[in-house]
C-alpha cells in the first residue's frame, strides 16, 4: 500500500505530527501505525489511581486524527526498509511511503536490581489495559514503594497518599528529590509537602534488591535496612525506543536518541525522528539533554510536520530549554532552563535574583499563596539562563512566560521593565510583581 506520509506511533508526538502535516500538506495520504490499541495520556498517569473517578478519563483517543481524515491502524512496525522506502509489520502488512516520521517514544528503565523481575514491581507503560491492571492491584496493597524522585516519582508518590490505608515509601538515590529539575531550595519544599501527607522520604540510598518468593515483599536498601512492601512502581524514567530506527541503519546521539537536525531530520532526508525516541540538544550548551517531556515532543512534531517536503517554513529546533511543571498537593512548581548549580556545573559566571511574595493582592485577599521566584542570568551579558517557581496555580503559567524569557533571550533590564496585566484575584500587586523583583535583586548583585 502506498502511503505520502507515514507516522510510526499514536502518542502526543505522534498525533501532532499527523495533524501538522494534513494543515500544510492536505492533499497528501497519511496514515498513523500504532502497536497499542487504546494509549494514554503521559502526564495524567499518575492521577489515575485517586483525583480521577475512571481511569479511562486518562485514555488517549483518536478524535484528533479522525477529524482529519487521518487513517489509524493498530500494529508494530518490525522492519524500516530505506532502499526501497518500505515498511514491514508484524501483522505481515508492508506499507510505501514518501515521508516517515518515527515518533515510537520511550521505555522505562529497568535499573540492574536483583529480584527486579518479581511480581508486584511495575514500571510506568503507556498501555491504559497495563494501567487500569495496575490500578487495581495498587489499590489492594498496603505498602507501596515508590523507586525515584523526580517527577513521575514525586507525582505518584503524592497521588498515592490519597489512598486512605496506604503507606507510602519514596526512595531517591540523590540528596534531595526533583534534584535534577531544582535547586535544594525548591526541593525542600517538595520534601515538606510530600512528609505532611505522610509519605515516608527516603533520599541518599538505592535499592539494593527485592526479597520474595514470586511476588515481592521487602526491599533491602544501601543503608542495609530492609521494607516489607506488596508493590514497587519504578518512576526513574525512561530511555529512547530506538532499536527499529538503529536496525535501519539511523545514527544516534551521545545521549541515544536518534541523531536529528534542527528541523527533525536523520540522516535520511526522507526520515523525521520526534518525541522521546529522538536526541534532545540543551538550548545553551548543545549538549545532549536527557528530557522526556510531552510539551517539548509535540513542540519537535509541529517542526516535523510544517517541514516533510519543503523547509517552506522556517521552524528549526533551537534546542530544549527543559520546562517543567508539577502540582504537588496544592503546591505548584515550575522549573526551566539552568538551575544555578547547573549553571555553575556548565562553568557559567552567574548572578542570581530571588523573591518571596503572595500570588494576589492584597495578602489578605482569599485564596492567597505564597510565592517564591529563583531566575539565574548570565553575569556579563545579563541574558536569563534559567528560573524556578513556586507556589500557587499561577505558577503553572509563570513558568512558560520565564520559558518564552529564556527562547527569545530576555535581557535581565527587559525583565525588570517588564509590562505586565495585574488584577487582586489573579496576580500580585504591580508594584511586587515578582519576576520584576527577582530581576530587580539581581540587578542588585551584579
Amino acid at each position: 500500500m502506498k502511503i505520502d506520509i507515514l507516522i510510526i506511533g499514536g502518542g502526543p508526538a505522534g498525533i501532532v505530527s499527523a495533524v501538522t502535516a494534513r494543515r500544510y500538506y492536505p492533499d497528501k495520504k497519511i496514515l498513523v501505525i500504532k502497536n497499542v490499541g487504546k494509549g494514554a495520556i503521559p502526564c495524567g498517569i499518575p492521577y489515575m489511581f485517586a483525583s480521577l473517578k475512571d481511569p479511562n478519563e486518562n485514555a488517549l483517543g483518536d478524535a484528533p486524527l479522525q477529524k482529519n481524515n487521518i487513517r489509524v491502524v493498530i500494529d508494530e512496525v518490525v522492519k524500516i526498509e530505506r532502499k526501497s522506502k518500505v515498511i514491514n509489520t508484524k501483522g505481515g502488512d508492508t506499507y510505501q511511503y514518501e515521508k516517515l516520521i518515527l515518533a515510537i517514544g520511550s521505555m522505562p528503565i529497568l535499573p540492574p536490581i536483583g529480584g527486579i523481575d518479581k511480581k508486584g514491581i511495575y514500571p510506568v507503560y503507556k498501555d491504559m489495559k497495563y494501567l487500569k491492571e495496575l490500578v487495581e492491584e495498587i489499590k489492594k496493597a498496603e505498602n507501596i514503594l515508590v523507586l525515584g524522585g523526580g517527577f513521575i516519582g514525586v507525582e505518584f508518590a503524592d497521588e498515592l497518599s490519597k489512598i486512605g490505608g496506604l503507606n507510602v515509601y519514596l526512595v531517591e538515590m540523590l540528596p534531595n528529590l526533583l534534584a535534577h529539575s531544582f535547586d535544594a531550595e525548591f526541593s525542600q519544599l517538595v520534601k515538606e509537602r510530600l512528609k505532611s501527607k505522610d509519605v515516608k522520604i527516603l533520599t541518599g540510598r538505592r535499592i539494593e534488591e527485592f526479597i520474595g518468593r514470586e511476588k515481592v515483599e521487602k526491599a533491602r536498601l544501601s543503608s542495609r535496612d530492609e521494607l516489607d512492601i506488596d508493590c514497587v512502581i519504578l518512576g526513574i524514567g525512561a530511555t529512547p525506543n530506538t532499536m527499529l530506527a538503529q536496525d535501519a541503519g539511523l545514527d544516534l546521539g551521545k545521549g541515544r536518541g536518534i541523531w536529528v537536525d534542527e528541523y527533525m531530520r536523520t540522516i535520511d532526508p526522507d526520515i523525521f525522528a520526534v518525541g522521546d525516541c529522538a536526541g534532545k540538544r540543551d538550548f545553551y550548551t548543545r549538549k545532549d539533554a536527557p528530557v522526556m517531556l510531552a510539551s517539548t515532543a509535540t513542540a519537535e512534531a509541529r517542526i516535523a510536520g510544517a517541514n516533510l517536503y519543503q523547509l517552506k517554513v522556517v521552524r528549526e529546533n533551537k534546542g530544549t530549554i527543559a520546562i517543567f511543571s508539577t502540582y504537588i498537593d496544592g503546591l505548584v512548581l515550575g522549573s526551566a532552563g539552568l538551575t544555578e548549580a547547573r549553571a555553575k556545573r556548565e562553568g557559567f559566571e552567574i548572578v542570581t535574583g530571588s523573591v518571596d511574595g503572595v500570588d494576589k493582592h492584597p495578602s489578605a485577599m482569599p485564596g492567597v499563596n505564597k510565592i517564591k521566584v529563583k531566575l539565574v542570568f548570565s553575569r556579563q551579558s545579563g541574558t536569563i539562563l534559567g528560573g524556578q517557581v513556586a507556589g500557587g496555580y499561577s505558577c503553572g503559567e509563570m513558568i512558560n512566560t520565564i520559558g518564552v524569557a529564556i527562547q527569545k533571550r530576555f535581557s535581565i533590564t527587559e525583565l525588570e521593565t517588564l509590562q505586565m496585566a495585574t488584577h487582586p484575584y489573579l496576580t500580585s500587586a504591580p508594584t511586587m510583581y515578582p519576576l520584576v523583583l527577582a530581576a530587580q535583586d539581581a540587578v542588585s548583585k551584579r
